[in-house]
């Protein structure tokens, strides 16, 4: 319900080069309690005023020198724009069947002939004010609701990014000294993605979905993954059997974050030359995001001590990263990956 005071507050100008006349519309609307009123007299300056006042209705004369009032309507249609509404009563003295319509088709909402009636000039007022405070309020109430989508997308995103997180540190917590491995390969998944120039969107997926790598692991028996040194060739058969594992817990998934998800736990244990593991993939028929992680989840784990050996340091680890580009690595993504290195601080 649209208070009463909301129409006597709203913003009217008035334009007719007739002083006379304008000064009869005001006092006309003033009686009836209108209170923001702005007289225009010259037509070259009602897109000036319009653009200073903002008005909410604009009273138009259409025969006035220098612009008439079709050229005036011409020139505020687009200042209007399509996606608001600002209403124009035409008033005139030309009673003619052509002048309506040629007003209308201008941009004009109503159109009265002079001599004016007060009592319908202000019911045309009224009506038109209405509609446009309508409009107003529609607006405001579209503008709550898109903030508070933006809002609950913004939280269930946050959910989303840490609900994955978790994921990813269950599998990983049941390794020794390795609880920040998946943030350490997401984050630099995401710094390696941008380097390379992959979009937005594939920047943030991967920065979430490539801390699922390892997801696999979670079916892997405990006395496997913490045996001390090295592993028998039917332990290793076991051990790489976690990236089946972690791609089927993935697997079907509608949303391309989880479907990323997957081509990254199925593939990241495989090499540029097609030695690696589990399907021998070779070059680019390796998921791009599996080449990334492949890489950074490399230079995590050389970066990290282990049971059985100490932590390599950072440039240690980006030398064996280099020496093994081209076979076990995409060469172009290892010259990124040791650039983008060399001008950040290693984490």
């Amino acid at each position: 319900m649209i208070a009463e005071e909301d129409f006597f507050k709203a913003r009217i100008m008035i334009v007719d080069d007739e002083l006379t006349n304008a000064r009869l519309l005001e006092r006309m609307l003033q009686r009836k309690g209108y209170t923001n009123l702005q007289i225009v007299t010259d037509s070259r300056e009602v897109i000036p005023r319009y653009i200073e006042l903002r008005p909410d209705l604009i009273l138009l004369d259409l025969l006035m020198p220098y612009m008439d009032g079709y050229a005036v309507l011409e020139q505020l249609t687009p200042l209007i724009g399509s996606d608001t509404y600002v209403p124009i009563l035409v008033l005139t003295a030309d009673i003619t069947l052509h002048a309506r319509q040629r007003a209308l088709a201008s941009g004009a909402n109503d159109f009265l002939t002079k001599p004016l009636n007060a009592t319908e000039v202000l019911l045309r007022i009224h009506n038109l004010l209405e509609t446009r405070l309508l409009y107003l309020e529609l607006q405001q109430q579209n503008q709550k609701l898109e903030e508070h989508v933006r809002q609950r997308t913004l939280e269930l995103q946050e959910a989303q990014r840490e609900i994955l997180q978790r994921l990813a540190r269950a599998a990983e917590f049941r390794e020794e000294n390795s609880s920040d491995h998946p943030q350490q390969v997401g984050q630099l998944a995401e710094q390696l993605a941008r380097a390379l120039g992959r979009g937005v969107r594939d920047v943030e997926m991967i920065g979430m979905a490539a801390p699922l790598h390892d997801l696999g692991m979670i079916g892997i028996p405990d006395d496997l993954l913490l045996k001390p040194g090295q592993l028998s060739s039917n332990e290793s058969a076991v051990l790489q059997a976690h990236t089946a594992i972690g791609a089927g817990i993935l697997a079907g998934s509608r949303f391309p974050l989880l479907r990323m998800a997957e081509e990254i736990a199925i593939a990241h244990h495989e090499h540029w030359d097609g030695s690696g593991y589990p399907n021998r993939l070779r070059g680019s028929e390796i998921p791009w995001p599996a080449r990334i992680v492949s890489i950074v989840d490399a230079y995590c784990a050389m970066t990290r001590a282990k049971r059985y050996r100490p932590a390599m340091d950072h440039s240690q680890a980006l030398s064996e990263i280099e020496r093994y580009a081209g076979t076990q690595f995409d060469p172009e993504y290892v010259a990124a990956f040791v650039q983008m290195m060399h001008s950040t601080t290693p984490p």
